[in-house]
This record gives structure tokens, C-alpha cells and sequence, in this order.
């Protein structure tokens, strides 16, 4: 995808493109911490607000050992699309720290979590940016952050974090959003393309709380999952997979390997396929979706990929040049910015709920979920076939135009021109 080409086509102002190449902020912190045996180990951080023009800074927090600030800065960059792209009065931002968060212990972990907010307490908070879980980050770690900085600012700001525990003013349906959301654009492209559930195979990459929630939902719908993977392995079964009963394996024994599957409609227990992660990219399936971490298709291994098509759920999952060499195929790629939004969507609704101090049920938080994707979904699909570009630039597409429109409200070049 050419962003420049996109942004001849909205024809924007100077301006425009001038504040959209650079992040009004960017913090690297350095976060000390004691471990369990007593020694000091420094980790480096960052938080990333790469534009607030439409509102607070919205984006999530990763534990990773391969974060970096380019990293960081490109995923605020997402957000910033993703969140006007779904029309939430929000900007976009991003925060990391470089640690692998399965060597530490609890005590561990729970140090760093809250040593981070301290770090970056006085960039963040309900009007200025609002931080949400991530990669290698959960609803726990989200509810010692929240409470750290009550205790920084002494006072209860609930809506200063989300994809909090439930008790803590999380809300309902967050834990599940991402992958509902993802199906529910893909539900909206299979019925515009005139295509069953029934009738289409998925493999998945990525085992994680987004591709299982997608995974066990999409087989409630009727998809037949005959693939799944995580970090150790994957699994496949032409017949059907089980996700939930595959979920509660692998959280028996960490991994998915030799997991017996067994098919109920014939009584058969049988042991399932192992295959390697290329190999699962390259299975004949209906829909590949990529649920794991950036750049798993790219120009190196696109040309393996036989999925008719693709949907993104992690954050990047294909490269720009892989993207292009699947655009020359004809698969269409459900992109990120949209698939995964239904995060974000229920982040808004939580920090909605804290800020007026009421809260819905579960069935209200996905309705107002379904409805708001949905719309965004059907919007980038009329637009790609309007404009006869790729869904996903449609979808940055309709994203820059509220972005810029609001920019340039605020005055161009051409207006304080004498």
C-alpha cells in the first residue's frame, strides 16, 4: 500500500501530511527493578502518542523482548487509524516495555507493571491517553497499572485504564472483543460475497486469548477450524477442530502438541497432524488468519500461502510487500485496522461506563460492538469496490478523511495566508 498514492487520492492539505509523518510524543523510560533474589536489572520502555487530533491519545501496552521505539511508533501510528476508522473519540498511541515477561516471576512482573506507570504517569491518564492491554499483557497487569496510578494521583480514575478486571470497572465482553469483532467482519464479507460459513475452512495462527475467542466463535457460527497453532507448535484436522476443547488442553499442558482430538459425531478418538508454523501458512483453506505477531507472511514465504483469503487479527501480520504480492493475486486481505478493532470499540465502551458510572450487561456491550464494526466494515468494503482499491486501503481511506478533515478545521496554510 503507497500512503503517499492515498494521500493524493483525498487530496489532502500540506498540512495535513506534514503533522501525519511524526508522533506528537515520544517518551523512552528507563525502569528499574529489584528481582526476587535481590539484584537490580534496568528495563527500557517507551509510550508513543502519535496524534490526538480527534481526542485522547488509545492504545495498548506490550511485554516483549523485541520492542522497540520504531516499533512502538508504528503501532501508534495504527491506532491512530484504527480508531478513526471505527469513528471513536479517540487519537492513537502505543507503549512497550523490552522484557520477556515469562522469565520474571509474579512478584516479578507485578514490580515492573506498576514501575512503569510511575515512569509514565504524567503522560497518561482519562482526557490524555488511555493504555489497554497488549501483547504478552492481560486484565491483571491492567488492574495493578490502574491502581498504581490511583495511588500516584490519589484517587479513583477508573477510566485512566482499560481492559481492566471486572471489579475493578473493566467491562463486560472486553476479554473476548478482539476476536468477536474479527468475525463479525468477516461474517459481513462472507454474506457480501455471497458465501456460507458452512462451507469455508479456517486455519489459524496464533492460540492466543484473540485466536481462541475468534476460534471458538467461529465454529459456533458454523466454520469449520482445521488448523491452529501457538509459539510450540500446530495442529491439523480436515475434519474439524474443537477449539474450546483445545483450549482447555492446552492450558492442562501448555502446548498443542499430541493433543488427541476427539470427533463426537462418530465417537473416533484420533490423534490430529502436527505441523510446523510454514506449513500451516501454506494450508488450502478458505481463510487464513493471523493472529500472532507482525510479519508472519512476508516476501519471503508469500508465495506459499494458498489461503483464498486472508484476515489479519494481530497487529501487521503481513508486510507491505507481501501485501502487494497478494494484492497482484487477487486474495483479499481483511486488514488489522478493522479486523482487530473490536478491541479498541469495547475500550471505548469501558471508559464510557467508568466516566458515567454505569454498567451493562454483556448482550448491550456486544450489540453496541456488532453494530459499530459492522458499519466500518461495510463502509471499507463499498469503498474498495468504489474506488476499485484494496480493502485495506479503503480502510485507511476512510480513516485519514476524518483524521484530516479535523486537521484541517483548525486551519491550512491557505486559510492564514495573507
Amino acid at each position: 500500500m503507497n500512503i503517499d498514492a492515498l494521500y493524493d487520492l483525498l487530496e489532502l492539505s500540506d498540512d495535513a501530511r506534514l503533522r501525519l509523518q511524526h508522533p506528537k510524543l515520544t517518551l523512552q523510560v528507563s525502569i528499574p527493578l529489584r528481582m526476587d533474589n535481590g539484584a537490580l536489572q534496568i528495563f527500557q520502555g517507551w509510550r508513543v502518542q502519535y496524534d490526538d487530533t480527534r481526542g485522547p491519545a488509545k492504545g495498548g501496552i506490550r511485554f516483549h523482548p523485541d520492542v522497540t521505539m520504531e516499533e512502538v511508533t508504528q503501532l501508534s501510528y495504527w491506532m491512530t487509524i484504527k480508531c478513526a476508522l471505527v469513528d471513536l473519540p479517540f487519537g492513537g498511541g502505543k507503549g512497550g516495555v523490552c522484557v520477556d515477561p515469562k522469565s520474571l516471576s509474579r512478584l516479578e512482573l507485578e514490580r515492573l507493571s506498576r514501575g512503569y506507570i510511575r515512569a509514565v504517569q504524567d503522560i497518561i491518564g482519562p482526557n490524555r491517553d488511555i493504555p489497554a492491554p497488549d501483547v504478552n499483557t492481560n486484565e491483571v497487569i491492567m488492574g495493578w497499572m490502574a491502581d498504581e496510578y490511583a495511588q500516584i494521583v490519589r484517587r479513583k480514575e477508573p477510566a485512566v485504564i482499560t481492559g481492566k478486571p471486572v471489579g475493578m470497572g473493566g467491562s463486560l465482553g472486553r476479554v473476548a472483543a478482539t476476536g468477536r469483532g474479527a468475525l463479525q467482519v468477516l461474517d459481513n464479507w462472507v454474506k457480501r460475497e455471497n458465501l456460507k460459513p458452512g462451507d469455508l475452512t479456517v486455519a489459524v495462527q496464533g492460540f492466543g486469548n484473540a485466536g481462541y475467542h475468534f476460534s471458538r466463535l467461529a465454529h459456533a457460527a458454523g466454520y469449520r477450524i482445521v488448523a491452529l497453532s501457538d509459539s510450540r507448535g500446530a495442529i491439523h484436522e480436515a475434519g474439524g477442530l474443537d477449539p474450546d476443547a483445545i483450549w482447555e488442553h492446552k492450558q492442562r499442558n501448555r502446548a498443542l502438541h499430541g493433543y488427541m482430538y476427539c470427533d463426537h459425531s462418530v465417537s473416533e478418538e484420533k490423534e490430529v497432524t502436527t505441523l510446523s508454523q510454514e506449513e500451516l501458512l501454506g494450508l488450502d483453506v478458505d481463510v487464513l488468519v493471523l493472529s500472532a505477531l507482525e510479519n508472519a507472511v512476508t516476501e519471503d514465504n508469500v508465495a506459499q500461502v494458498r489461503a483464498n483469503a486472508i484476515l489479519e487479527i494481530a497487529n501487521g501480520p503481513v508486510s507491505e510487500a507481501a501485501d502487494n504480492t497478494l494484492e497482484k493475486k487477487g486474495i483479499p486481505v481483511l486488514p488489522d485496522v478493522l479486523a482487530n478493532a473490536g478491541g479498541v470499540i469495547v475500550s471505548h465502551l469501558e471508559w464510557v461506563q467508568n466516566r458515567c458510572g454505569e454498567y451493562w450487561p454483556e448482550d448491550t456491550v456486544n450489540e453496541r460492538l456488532d453494530a459499530r464494526l459492522g458499519q466500518a466494515a461495510n463502509a471499507c468494503f463499498h469503498r474498495a469496490e468504489k474506488q476499485q482499491v484494496s480493502i485495506r486501503s479503503a480502510a485507511y481511506l476512510e480513516a485519514l478523511s476524518r483524521i484530516t478533515d479535523t486537521m484541517d478545521a483548525q486551519g491550512t496554510q491557505s486559510y492564514f495566508s495573507p
